[in-house]
């Protein structure tokens, strides 16, 4: 059973939800509060909505089949074959077939639960990840156990959203979650400590191929958001938060460039990137865009 803690009463943002079928029919009010609490900031959480592995595909379960490298097993979406594994070739074959099933799965959910964001959807990375999280040997900047947003160096996504399908599909051990503070409250504390790029920085670092494009003043908050709150420990340790246990064969949908999240303890989860056009967002008052441009007292996007 999932449990949950919090070091305020006030803070619940893993909001459960009924769905038992990755193509659920939603009314029409529904989906509009169930839009309305995700760009809100909070988590909808299917406990009883499961991915179902085909006869032989447990054995993925067993992180003999990452090729060591990755802390991943990958396919982007316009890939034939998955990146970050080993194994034979019907292996490789059969990886290939879950982790597409699983993209598709997910896609079919957010555009039942969602389908004003279909024309605004790309998809993006998939993901099989079978390492415990607990105990992995990493810099305190690729350190998930400690809160953070969602923001990466190398691949600015100059505004796009990051939208997040979870499932957890280990059969036996949960899936550990820290949640945050809403992120407006977060920004307060940590955007004054942020700066803006010199002139030509945004272009130099194309140049130099650091970034796949170039950075804008957005991504470059962003970025020093992640890095600000997982160099805080005393922040780590203090701040508003909920611990919570989300059981095998449960799923989760979060904007995980808005939400504060940590993974705690786990192995073996799915995971599903789309990017989302901010033009989808039905209100974006409490978007990350919106609200650095409102501290900042300038649009962060500029077109």
């Amino acid at each position: 059973m999932p449990s949950a803690s919090t070091s305020t009463a006030q803070l619940d943002l893993i909001r459960p939800q009924p769905y038992t079928d990755w193509s659920p029919e939603v009314d029409g009010a529904t989906r509009a509060d169930l839009r309305r609490q995700l760009e809100q900031g909070a988590v909808l959480y299917f406990p009883d909505l499961r991915f179902r592995f085909e006869p032989g595909e447990e054995r993925f379960l067993d992180n003999r089949y990452s090729d060591g490298k990755s802390k991943n097993i990958n396919l982007r979406a316009t890939d034939t074959a998955v990146r970050g594994a080993q194994g034979s070739e019907q292996d490789l074959a059969d990886l290939y077939r879950l982790v597409r099933r699983y993209a598709d799965f997910s896609e079919k959910l957010v555009l039942s639960l969602f389908p004003e964001y279909g024309p605004y959807m790309t998809r993006a990375g998939t993901s099989l990840r079978p390492s415990e999280i607990a105990g992995r040997p990493v810099s305190w900047r690729k350190d998930d156990t400690r809160l953070h947003v969602d923001s990466f160096p190398s691949n600015p996504l100059l505004g796009q959203r990051l939208l997040r399908v979870f499932h957890n599909i280990d059969p036996a051990a949960p899936r550990v979650w820290r949640v945050g503070e809403p992120f407006a409250d977060f920004a307060q504390r940590f955007v004054p400590k942020t700066h803006g790029m010199w002139p030509g920085q945004a272009w130099l670092m194309k140049q130099l191929r650091i970034t796949k494009r170039k950075r804008s003043e957005y991504d470059h908050r962003m970025l020093q958001l992640h890095d600000l709150a997982k160099a805080d420990l005393d922040y780590q340790a203090n701040v508003p938060q909920q611990e919570f246990q989300f059981p095998p064969g449960s799923t989760w949908i979060v904007f995980s460039d808005q939400l504060l999240h940590a993974a705690m303890r786990g192995r073996s989860m799915m995971e599903q990137t789309i990017y989302l056009d901010p033009k989808a967002i039905s209100d974006h008052t409490h978007s990350p865009e919106a609200v650095l441009s409102r501290m900042l007292g300038r649009p962060m996007l500029v077109s």
